[in-house]
């Protein structure tokens, strides 16, 4: 229960930073300069990512989806906070 509720407030720490302008959501904008800072530029990459995370198409990723995606990805979730804390 604790590694859930370590992941979720990591989750959230992600989020927030990858939420530029604080509106509760990630755009397709925020995710390229997110992935951009974590060394991944492909505009293919970008909109690769987005289609995974964003589970209700609306263009936008809320804290409920990077979540979901934390939960089915935690490798790569680890490697991203691991990028984030360097």
């Amino acid at each position: 229960m604790a590694d859930d509720a370590d992941a979720k407030a990591g989750c959230e720490r992600i989020f927030k930073r990858f939420d530029y302008n604080g509106d509760g959501k990630i755009s397709l904008n925020e995710l390229a300069d997110a992935l951009k800072a974590l060394g991944s530029s492909s505009e293919e990459e970008v909109h690769q990512r987005m289609k995974e995370i964003d589970m209700d198409h609306d263009g936008f990723i809320s804290l409920e989806e990077l979540f979901a995606f934390q939960h089915a990805n935690p490798h790569l979730m680890k490697e991203v906070i691991k990028k984030l804390s360097q």
